[in-house]
């Protein structure tokens, strides 16, 4: 018999806990980003079709944009029509036959979320990298991935905090950086009442390389002083306090998934080791249990290059979760328009 499953749990929240603005990075106005492919690839995630965005048409779109801009500082619908439908484009473009650059710059600068404004710089830009490699996303990823996506667009309120739960097996490292960059991915895409959370089967301690490697990115991670309970391990178990931007923040310590701290029901669970996956046929509250299986970067713990297997493992879940909210926003949109 198998006992409770722990994983990575995301819920929304609409009132964020804040802290003083003296106590952590201000953001910064997002800048230009001075590149034509990378604005048009922006353009394309915030008005493509939603069939065009899955991770493996991400090639396609990228050869096509690099193709089109490297003949003129515009997009036209000869190369567009592979990718947004025809009377979008044309309320874009205007006359219905290209869009410049510096247009596409003014009407993504029109869209950009509050909750992107407001997130740490350094995090800000390194989410603003990871959205142009959606093409590395594995297959059986993306798979979980339009799982997830189906499953924010049919449950997602604007008036109600919505919750992701992501669970492996010691809440020390993969389910961490599930929880967190699901919470950058969510604040990029403008789902500041998403909120990931973290938990485990066996929980220990949050490891110091989980913490260094996300503090790379610019997200703030401080002890908060206090401790949670210890597991089998005895190991001191602190809680942390993760800040990703203005208003943005959670607490976080190795947990299991059904600890007071996470959602009790109609959230999400995603199961990030094959060892959780294994022992959680069913967690229990979970309103979707979808398996999203990544190698732990403990197994190159004390190697030379153990810092780049860390950001390895927090870039690939990452791209998943930005890729997700991604394709979760657009097809929202054209939902409200339908009504």
């Amino acid at each position: 018999m198998f006992g409770p499953c722990f994983g990575l749990v995301v819920a929304i929240h609409l009132f964020p806990v804040t802290h003083s603005a003296a106590q952590h990075e201000q953001p910064k106005p997002a800048p230009k980003t001075g590149n034509a492919v990378a604005t048009a690839l922006s353009f394309a995630h915030q008005f493509a079709a939603p069939e065009a965005l899955h991770p493996s048409k991400d090639r396609q779109l990228k050869t096509a944009l690099i193709s089109a801009l490297g003949k003129s500082p515009q997009l036209s619908w000869e190369v567009a029509g592979d990718f947004f439908d025809r009377a979008t484009f044309r309320a874009l473009a205007g006359d219905g036959t290209a869009i410049s650059v510096g247009k596409m710059e003014q009407l993504l600068r029109d869209k950009t979320p509050q909750s992107r404004k407001d997130m740490n710089a350094k995090t800000r830009a390194h989410a603003e990298l990871l959205a142009t490699q959606f093409d590395m996303i594995e297959e059986a990823h993306g798979k979980a991935g339009s799982e997830l996506v189906d499953w924010v667009v049919k449950n997602y309120r604007t008036d109600k905090p919505l919750g992701v739960v992501v669970i492996c097996t010691g809440n020390t490292r993969r389910s961490m950086l599930g929880a967190t960059m699901g919470n950058v991915a969510a604040a990029y895409y403008g789902f500041p009442n998403v909120r990931f959370y973290s938990g485990g089967t066996t929980p220990d301690a949050i490891n110091p390389r989980t913490i260094a490697t996300l503090k790379e990115i610019g997200v703030e991670i401080e002890p908060t002083g206090k401790e949670a309970p210890r597991g089998k391990g005895g190991v001191a178990n602190p809680i942390y306090r993760v800040q990703w931007g203005k208003g943005l923040e959670t607490t976080e310590f190795s947990k299991v998934y059904t600890d007071a701290h996470n959602p009790k029901d109609g959230f999400a669970a995603l199961l990030v080791c094959s060892e959780a996956e294994t022992a959680c046929p069913r967690v229990t509250g979970a309103g979707t249990r979808i398996p999203v299986l990544y190698l732990d970067p403990k197994a190159f713990d004390g190697a030379p290059f153990e810092s780049a297997k860390y950001a390895e493992r927090r870039d690939d879940i990452g791209r998943f979760m930005l890729s997700t909210f991604m394709q979760a926003r657009r097809r929202l949109e054209l939902a409200e328009k339908s009504r």
